[in-house]
């Protein structure tokens, strides 16, 4: 089983970053079998958007192709979306956009809000409104949100009982989200699927 995990925070040291990379311990740790592949938006951050992706604009492409090509090969992804000023980052919204191209077409996706303080809550009922309409991406029912997050995930063992719940609850959600992920590789496999006439959703 392989896991896509987008950080979706501009900022090239994240908190975001620390929850996707405790997230990759993690899956490794739960199923050994199981890999992971990260894409920080704010270590590697993809261009803006634009048509031109349509005509093949090497620009574009040159740096969206090999993002495009894991998450292709992953079964599962998980979402990290820190909280800014109630919304989620620009350069998440962005990359949904490029995500249309089929590459979380019908996989299981996870949420995981993040806020520095005890909010969190707005990044997650924004991706379940918007982001799944032309990615396809199949948000599962758990979703996880990442409180106070300067003070949660710093260590090999819980600092805290707020930390040890966010870590029990983290584990019980990737365990669920690992199912999805088996379920719904019978569903891409069914040949009920039909991206090439219905690519976007309605």
């Amino acid at each position: 089983m392989k896991y896509a995990i987008i950080s979706g925070s501009h900022r090239t040291q994240s908190q975001s970053g620390k929850v996707a990379r405790y997230i990759a311990a993690r899956l490794a740790a739960i199923s050994p079998e199981a890999s992971s592949h990260i894409v920080d938006l704010g270590q590697t951050p993809l261009p803006l958007w634009d048509e031109g992706i349509w005509q093949g604009d090497p620009k574009i492409l040159d740096v969206w192709k090999p993002v495009s090509t894991e998450l292709k090969s992953c079964d599962a992804a998980i979402v990290i979306a820190p909280e800014w000023g109630g919304m989620v980052p620009a350069a998440l919204k962005n990359f949904f956009l490029f995500a249309a191209d089929g590459s979380l077409y019908h996989k299981p996706g996870l949420i995981v809000g993040v806020s520095a303080a005890r909010n969190g809550a707005y990044p997650v009922a924004e991706l379940r409104v918007s982001s799944y309409k032309n990615t396809h991406l199949q948000y599962i029912s758990e979703h996880v949100i990442v409180r106070q997050v300067g003070d949660v995930l710093n260590e090999d063992a819980p600092q805290s009982e707020d930390d040890g719940l966010l870590r029990k609850r983290l584990d019980y959600s990737l365990s669920v989200l690992a199912e999805y992920a088996k379920a719904l590789q019978s569903v891409r496999a069914s040949g009920v699927l039909n991206r090439k006439e219905y690519p976007f959703g309605m």
